[in-house]
């Protein structure tokens, strides 16, 4: 079974994510975004071993804590290419936003839309999502149904795209087009905020909801 855990970290309050099978102690650690020591204890009760480190997209709030779990952990950093640029200022956008000695994690590996990656009896697929940013990702866990979406898709909202990188027309069709059909059962959890399920979203999401006129 997938266990799913989370903390609030950050100025930002960025949810970071530890998804894990309970039968092997598998993990992966979703956006370490600062608080080190709060991240690393979603590992307990039950011992979870993080052997991925996944980044949904390259934003300073969703990465700043990445380097340090990498070295905490031993696990690879792995995220889209499209959003490796976001590291070439990580330095400077941590200091204007509050978050202090953040550095550029190591990246093991690229991530792409339609990779398959186990986490023990699990197997997440990764769907390119862009439109927050260029190579903002999501993360399906089919057989639990069980979606993080990053900063793509929120419970009554959708991520900002007035950032470089950001377009709100793609936006809406990765969610339209790649989201909203794995089903209206399927429960998401964003980067911030409440988690929820993609059928309200499909019908009521205020900003790419069915009959939304974009």
């Amino acid at each position: 079974m997938l266990v799913v855990r989370s903390v609030a970290v950050g100025p930002f309050a960025e949810n970071t994510f530890l998804a894990g099978c309970d039968r092997t102690g598998e993990a992966i650690l979703i956006d370490p975004g600062g608080e080190l020591p709060r991240v690393l204890a979603l590992r307990e009760p039950g011992g979870f071993s993080v052997k991925r480190i996944l980044l949904t997209h390259g934003h300073i709030d969703h990465v700043a804590g990445a380097a340090e779990a990498a070295e905490a952990t031993g696990a690879p950093v792995e995220i889209h290419p499209a959003d490796l640029d976001w590291f070439d200022a990580i330095e400077d956008h941590g200091e204007m936003f509050g978050f202090t000695g953040v550095r550029a994690p190591p990246i093991a590996r690229h991530l792409a839309g339609g990779d398959r990656l186990q986490v023990g009896d699990e197997q997440l697929r990764v769907i390119h999502t862009p439109g927050h940013t260029r190579g903002g990702c999501s993360l399906f866990f089919e057989a639990a149904r069980v979606l993080f979406t990053g900063d793509a898709l929120f419970v009554g909202s959708v991520g900002r795209t007035d950032l470089p990188g950001g377009d709100f027309r793609v936006l809406a069709r990765s969610l339209r087009e790649k989201v909203f059909p794995l089903g209206d059962d399927v429960r998401f959890y964003p980067g911030h905020g409440a988690a929820g399920l993609l059928g309200d979203e499909r019908r009521n999401n205020p900003f790419v909801g069915q009959g939304r006129q974009l």
